[in-house]
């Protein structure tokens, strides 16, 4: 029987170039465009190689005319923004990871039901619960406020349902068993027992749900009135408003051109590439835990 000969290694990488090259491309380039706009004037940007590099003296001068929107409103829109993620983040971690314990490893009526409803909540479309929060946020006269904001951004299905994935298949119940056996509480028994095990899962939720909530523009934008309660993604849209790039009406005056632009949007990526780096390393074992059973 004749063999079939395996293509050799230049061969394969040459085919994963031929493949993969136009995908780096294409998200690369304006990655590459992005960190050497604010760089350079706004002149410059039109003038010359975009992917050339001009000075620090413009990031500096990008800086100062950027802060000098509203007074420094963009350092309220960044200290907004960690308020409603680092609040929305805690409310979810205490109710995600209970809730995802009790489904995978308890049993009472309705838990199924409660599976079935998570699981539904989990696949609409953010967007088209917007209107509905918002009527239930109006209803209780919380609308304008940071409460507007951190609960709709607390609701988190998709933190319920990596949970119950997690405990379903890592958790050995005749461990929780044990546990109880020797005398502990069922709160005892999540606590001691089945919070230690969870940290992965708990990472992966966490990163998850802060990153949604960092970037989330269109629920803030519909809950909030006052511009001065604007998290950083929806100070962006004020920035690209008052720009007479892209907003003729905002007069010939103002200071806010592409090198603003730019910088303003490198600023609002560094706190979820800083919270990637830092927990890269859990993150890879939460998405690897239930991958293999024993």
């Amino acid at each position: 029987m004749r063999r079939i000969r395996r293509p050799s290694s230049l061969a394969a990488r040459l085919a994963w170039l031929v493949v993969m090259g136009p995908f780096l491309l294409f998200f690369c380039v304006p990655v590459v465009w992005l960190l050497l706009a604010p760089t350079k004037t706004d002149s410059q940007i039109v003038r010359d190689n975009p992917f050339s590099f001009g000075s620090l003296g413009s990031i500096a001068d990008a800086w100062h005319h950027l802060y000098a929107f509203q007074d420094g409103a963009i350092l309220t829109w960044l200290q907004n923004s960690a308020v409603y993620t680092f609040g929305a983040l805690v409310v979810t971690l205490m109710t995600s990871i209970p809730a995802g314990y009790a489904l995978a490893l308890t049993r009472f009526i309705g838990r199924r039901t409660l599976l079935t409803i998570t699981m539904l909540v989990m696949l609409m479309p953010t967007a088209a619960m917007v209107l509905p929060l918002y009527l239930e946020i109006n209803a209780v006269h919380l609308d304008g406020t940071i409460w507007s904001v951190i609960l709709p951004f607390s609701f988190f299905p998709f933190g319920v349902y990596l949970t119950y994935i997690y405990f379903s298949s890592n958790v050995p119940a005749d461990l929780l068993a044990a546990a109880r056996i020797d005398g502990c509480s069922e709160w005892q028994v999540f606590r001691l027992v089945a919070m230690p095990l969870a940290k992965p899962v708990i990472a992966l939720v966490g990163f998850f749900n802060f990153v949604g909530n960092w970037n989330n523009f269109f629920l803030p934008f519909v809950m909030l009135p006052d511009s001065s309660k604007y998290p950083a993604q929806v100070g962006l849209n004020n920035l690209l408003a008052a720009s007479p790039l892209f907003n003729t009406s905002s007069g010939t005056g103002n200071q806010i051109l592409r090198p603003e632009l730019a910088l303003a949007t490198l600023i609002t990526i560094v706190p979820v590439l800083v919270v990637f780096l830092f927990s890269q390393r859990a993150l890879v074992s939460g998405m690897l835990a239930g991958a293999t059973k024993e």
